[in-house]
C-alpha cells in the first residue's frame, strides 16, 4: 500500500494547506486529496513542486508499506 505522509512534511516544515497551494500552484481542494491519501495518482510536476517548496525527497512523503498490501 502506498502511504502519503505529506502532513508530516508539512508539520515539520510549519507550513500551512493553503500556503503550500499556492506556493506550488494547485488549488487547496487537490492538495487535500493528495495529503489526506485519497489520490488515486500524482503528476510529477507536483510531486517536484511538493519536493522543491519542502525541501526533500519524494520518499519523504510517499512511502510504500508491503505489509499493508498484503
Amino acid at each position: 500500500m502506498i502511504n502519503v505522509t505529506l502532513d508530516v512534511m508539512m508539520a515539520k516544515r510549519k507550513i500551512s494547506l493553503g500556503e503550500l497551494a499556492e506556493r506550488i500552484g494547485i488549488t487547496q481542494a487537490n492538495l487535500s486529496i493528495l495529503k489526506t491519501g485519497k489520490a488515486k495518482a500524482i503528476r510529477f510536476s507536483t510531486l517536484e513542486a511538493l519536493c522543491r517548496e519542502l525541501n526533500c525527497q519524494p520518499g519523504d512523503i510517499i512511502k510504500f508499506d508491503e505489509e499493508e498490501s498484503k
